[in-house]
């Protein structure tokens, strides 16, 4: 059993190793800053979506405290009517929209607490995508690339000839010392 572990760490880590080789750091680097970039367009909607619903909240939350005022000088009219059974009716009323303001008032709450831990998170993914793209900057900066050879022969490939080339002239002049 330990036999088979220890092989499969080894093949575990020759396969990364392979792949460390094989994936280009700058290329890695530049697609983890899009994705980040993505993160924060979609952390920037869904904040646009709880401003959105928060607003409705608080309209709807107005709009029942308005209804419950209206109630109320409608309350004192039946009062002084001695309408004791339109008086019940409208209390009802004035109970329910009560307790609906009451309910938009939590949710209010909670979106309220949403969209501040929303845009602490957004804050901290923004500070973070700065320094990635200040690290991306600084690897560009410091890695020469193939890709932006100016033609002076640095980055491009040695071919197999020039290789036995210089093993020639090497070799003869070692022969000669």
């Amino acid at each position: 059993m330990a036999i088979i572990n220890r092989v499969s760490r080894l093949f575990t880590a020759d396969v990364h190793a392979v792949l460390d080789r094989i994936e280009e750091p700058e290329v890695l680097l530049r697609q983890c800053i899009r994705e980040m970039e993505q993160d924060l367009d979609e952390g920037e909607r869904r904040i646009g979506g709880l401003v959105l619903e928060r607003e409705q909240l608080a309209a709807r939350k107005a709009q029942c405290e308005r209804g419950s005022d209206e109630i109320a000088s409608q309350l004192d009219v039946c009062f002084e009517a001695e309408e004791a059974d339109l008086a019940r009716g409208l209390i009802r009323r004035q109970l329910e929209l009560r307790q609906q303001s009451d309910h938009l008032h939590q949710r209010l709450g909670a979106v309220d607490k949403a969209l501040g831990e929303s845009r602490a998170i957004m804050q901290q993914n923004r500070s973070r995508l700065e320094s990635m793209q200040q690290k991306a900057e600084l690897f560009a900066t410091t890695t020469p690339a193939a890709a932006t050879d100016d033609g002076g022969g640095f980055g491009r490939g040695i071919s197999d000839d020039e290789v036995e080339v210089a093993f020639l002239a090497e070799k003869r002049r070692r022969a000669q010392s």
